[in-house]
């Protein structure tokens, strides 16, 4: 029974922290394409 909750709080961790990653990696994309969104404004 140990076992099993120590496994369910490894998965936990790793899943909040991989839910992180991904949130910080879809916000730099955004940013990225809102700059060559902007670019492409001004070269009009």
């Amino acid at each position: 029974m140990t076992r099993l909750i120590a496994l369910f709080l490894v998965a936990g961790t790793a899943f909040l922290a991989g839910c992180n990653t991904i949130a910080g990696a879809g916000e730099d994309i955004s940013k990225g394409g809102q700059a060559i969104h902007n670019s492409a404004e001004e070269a009009k």
